[in-house]
């Protein structure tokens, strides 16, 4: 379970080297395909085709509205099913867990085959990151293909939200997706009160101790709940991309008020957490501080992330 928990803080890394939302300049014609249109298909939706759209990897126009989609990405298949493109999507990655009804594949969106990608007939592809010539294989085949890598900043979620709709011919339910969280985040946080002001925490991605900082996305959600991190020193220079390991003496120096633990996936838990040399001494864990994430839930930047907020929200008024 370890090395399976390492590997995960890797790829998170990896992503979070390759920032979403930035503009680019290469333009391409993608002219995509359909052999038999959907009964729910609207004039509406017909009507927003051609559609140009933004992506991490260029800016493309998508002559029709895409009826075969596969995500290679959880958080774009999260994404895909809350702006009601969940009926175009025909196939995803082998870690898109969520929604239920999501058609998961053994497609990898790590280590992905072009082939076996191709033999779904998409005329849409959604990747969080390109690992080699996948654009490039997607495009020569004709199909279309839109990247959005993790974000950065909250609002990176929003522009990927809108996009995606865009892409899919869902434009007007993204809008009111991104209304919908923004939302919740203000009553979450509003709920709170003061409660989190001032207040250190510790944000463990892995048990090898690799964390966040307060510069990335997540890092930002706990700040808006007034929260301090404890790991921002660390990473000062911006050398670890806000993703720094620190040590365990780090940490039992820095004493912080809340450990959250979105390693539990890993088999990590408040009891483990207590029984590490040293750590019993801890703030959190003899005041009961250590909380338990939903792994998937803390590491996803798509439409849950208003159930992280709630996670943190409850840690901060049931034990604050």
């Amino acid at each position: 379970m370890r090395k399976t928990a390492i590997g995960a803080a890797l790829l998170l890394l990896l992503a979070a080297c390759s920032p979403s939302g930035g503009e680019s300049t290469t333009t391409t014609s993608m002219v995509t395909t359909t052999t038999m249109p959907p009964a729910t298909t609207t004039t509406a939706e017909v009507a927003d085709f051609p559609a140009t759209v933004v992506a991490d990897n260029g800016e493309m126009i998508i002559e029709e509205r895409p009826d075969a989609i596969v995500s290679l990405s959880s958080v774009a298949t999260e994404m895909l099913f809350e702006i009601g493109a969940g009926p175009q999507v025909i196939a995803v990655d082998d870690q898109s867990n969520y929604p239920a009804d999501a058609p998961m594949t053994d497609l990898s969106g790590f280590t992905p085959n072009l082939e076996a990608i191709l033999s779904y007939e998409p005329d849409l592809v959604v990747i969080s990151f390109d690992p080699g010539d996948l654009v490039a294989g997607l495009e020569s085949a004709g199909v279309a293909v839109v990247s959005y890598g993790a974000a950065v900043v909250i609002d990176d979620v929003y522009r990927q939200i809108e996009r995606l709709g865009i892409a899919t011919g869902n434009h007007e339910v993204a809008v009111k997706v991104n209304e919908g969280i923004r939302g919740d985040l203000e009553s979450v946080t509003a709920r709170v009160g003061g409660a989190g002001e001032g207040v250190t925490y510790f944000h463990e991605i892995d048990n090898t101790l690799y964390t966040v900082t307060s510069s990335t996305f997540f890092g930002e959600i706990y700040s808006l709940f007034g929260m301090v991190n404890i790991a921002d020193p660390a990473d000062e220079d911006g050398s670890a991309f806000g993703y720094p390991q620190l040590s365990a003496e780090y940490i039992v120096a820095a004493d912080p008020d809340y450990i959250f633990l979105a390693d539990t996936l890993y088999g990590e838990s408040a009891e483990t957490v207590a029984s590490r040399p040293g750590w019993d001494v801890l703030s959190a864990v003899s005041n009961g501080r250590v909380v338990e994430l939903d792994s998937d839930v803390a590491s996803r930047w798509g439409p849950r992330i208003v159930d992280f907020a709630e996670s943190i929200a409850d840690a901060l008024t049931v034990s604050g």
